[in-house]
């Protein structure tokens, strides 16, 4: 899975709109900020604004405690500049929210882009199941923090 530190693309990859990318961006510290749901909502408000401003199409999305997954079709803008609008507006938000200052995610971002023949309902279905595999629940709907396009 490539890393990307600074918002810079490592050498050798490209962003590219209209493809689809699987990202995952993770707190610093991997402290669990979103065991409290209100602040995973906040992150889900600038994933909506991304949306809304047709920077990005959400196909499917989970907040973990620590970390976020993303499957999404990019729009015009860089795959890095998307990703550093979200951390930096969530980032100030959650800042706020708590009344601190200081670093919310960890540097650049993971990420995988779908190749034609894989198949992306099954890869937003593995996303999503994420809390499932973690344990922190046992069905899915108990979790409150995912969704998707297929709902």
């Amino acid at each position: 899975m490539p890393i990307y530190h600074g918002g810079h693309l490592r050498h050798g990859r490209c962003s590219e709109p209209g493809r689809l990318y699987s990202i995952t961006v993770v707190t610093a510290g991997r402290k669990a900020l979103f065991h409290d749901f209100f602040l995973g909502r906040i992150l889900v408000h600038e994933l909506h604004q991304v949306e809304e401003l047709r920077l990005a199409r959400t196909l499917c999305w989970v907040v973990m405690p620590d970390h976020l997954h993303w499957l999404l079709e990019l729009g015009e803008l860089e795959l890095s500049g998307l990703l550093q609008r979200v951390k930096s507006r969530s980032a100030k938000a959650l800042n706020q929210r708590l009344g601190r200052s200081g670093a919310v995610w960890q540097a650049g971002f993971h990420d995988h882009c779908l190749r034609g023949d894989e198949d992306v309902q099954a890869v937003a279905r593995y996303i999503v199941a994420n809390p499932l595999r973690a344990g922190l629940v046992e069905r899915l709907s108990d979790y409150p923090l995912w969704d998707a396009i297929w709902l």
